[in-house]
């Protein structure tokens, strides 16, 4: 059984900020706040996509210790990317 779009987002949501490691839950929690509500169903799956990966792994990406798998879409690891370097205070409505 296929979920809605809002479905969807509230379980991203969900899974970015209950990773297992605290720095993974504000890295991808933070993105997820910022930028699901805009993302558009293929976008989300790319992001659920993501999330399938492991906390180590996204990490290591996202500080350029290791190369991000070519099935993860490029403009959603710029965009994580971008958000990973935006000050913690920061507010996405500033």
């Amino acid at each position: 059984m296929a979920i809605d779009d809002q479905t969807l987002r509230k379980r991203l949501r969900f899974r970015s900020w209950h990773r297992g490691t605290r720095e993974m839950d504000l890295i991808l929690g933070r993105f997820a706040d910022r930028h699901l509500a805009a993302m558009d169903r293929r976008q989300l799956e790319g992001y659920a996509l993501l999330l399938e990966e492991s906390d180590p792994d996204i990490y290591a990406w996202l500080t350029g210790q290791g190369d991000c798998p070519a099935r993860i879409d490029p403009d959603l690891r710029r965009r994580l990317a971008a958000s990973f370097a935006e000050p913690i205070g920061k507010d996405a409505n500033e």
